[in-house]
């Protein structure tokens, strides 16, 4: 893994000044873009690969080549890892790289109409992971961040445990604002360096000396 990743730069001074607003028209209008097939496909093989087993599940959205996934499956025995991307690419490297243990599934899906999926169903995660998502560090890409894209109020409605991991601080800080105008409370913290990286992202991130953040909270309440 080479230590050569950039640091994120931005032409935000702060938070975006447009968070508010876009988040509360987010809350307040449900989202209604069509789901595609290949969504519903994904959802209907996770779902009846979790209707098999009576434990707690974990989502891993955005896992990218699955080794975050793969750890936490190995961490959490007594629960079930569901690792989703939407990237055929990296899902096959993910199942070149590691033994897959039994508790865990990779899913080929869009996180969004999964997410909605999985809240219509009821699913109702123990924690759900993102990690490192792609910041969209221009201002003009806002809504393409997931606290300011349409879908966040289904995500907040999954409920659960909510862990966000990022090397841009903004981000991390803007998540926590808009989880506050959803009703919910969030710690940020820096990443310390100790143990292991939970993705490849997180392990050249860290060799490139970028500064680490991490964002816990409880979105039990649903929206």
């Amino acid at each position: 893994m080479f230590a050569n990743s950039r640091a994120v730069t931005t032409n935000q001074e702060g938070v975006h000044p447009a968070l508010e607003a876009t988040v509360r028209r987010h809350l307040a209008h449900p989202w209604r873009a069509p789901l595609g097939d290949h969504d519903r496909e994904a959802f209907a093989r996770a779902q009846a690969w979790v209707g098999t087993f009576r434990r707690p599940l974990i989502l891993d959205s955005g896992c990218g080549t699955g080794r975050s996934s793969m750890l936490l499956a190995r961490r959490h025995p007594e629960a079930l890892v569901l690792g989703l991307d939407q990237s055929a690419h990296r899902l096959a490297r993910a199942e070149r790289r590691f033994d897959p243990p039994d508790n865990l599934l990779l899913v080929r899906t869009d996180c969004a109409g999964f997410w909605r999926l999985a809240e219509a169903a009821g699913w109702r995660p123990w924690r759900h992971y993102l990690l490192y998502p792609n910041p969209w560090p221009k201002s003009a890409h806002l809504k393409r961040r997931w606290h300011g894209h349409p879908v966040f109020p289904h995500l907040l409605a999954l409920g659960g445990t909510l862990v966000l991991r990022t090397n841009w601080e903004l981000y991390a800080r803007e998540m926590a604002e808009a989880l506050a105008f959803a009703g919910l409370s969030a710690s940020v913290s820096e990443l310390t360096t100790d143990g292991e990286s939970l993705t490849d992202f997180e392990s050249k991130y860290r060799h490139s000396g970028h500064r680490l953040w991490a964002l816990t909270a409880n979105a039990e309440k649903t929206v």
